[in-house]
């Protein structure tokens, strides 16, 4: 799993390519620190190159939101292939985020 944060007109972007299963969610959360500790930006997760995602991936990125949330912040996901926009339905997480 490969991760990588960059700042792109004014907002936090993190691009996650691979699978996000539970092995890889230990250092993924990790890497995503600067996103948790954000106040100032709005975020979007880049999922074109996301393979596959697990439970435990589900619940970083509802930490990502919860955090840009209490900060007045927004968190886009974009590019889910179809699989990956199924489990969000399945899971209801396609209700609590902004997705282009």
């Amino acid at each position: 799993m490969k991760t990588t944060i960059n700042e792109i007109d004014g907002k936090l972007v993190a691009t996650f390519e691979g699978e996000l299963d539970t092995a890889a969610a230990i250092e993924v959360e990790k890497e995503m620190k600067p996103l948790y500790d954000n106040e100032d930006k709005d975020i979007v997760i880049d999922c074109e190159k996301l393979e596959y995602i697990a439970s435990s991936g589900l619940r970083i990125l509802l930490g990502i939101l919860k955090k840009a949330k209490s900060h007045g912040h927004t968190v886009t996901i974009k590019s889910l292939n179809d699989d990956i926009k199924n489990v969000f339905k399945m899971t209801g997480f396609i209700n609590l985020f902004i997705f282009k």
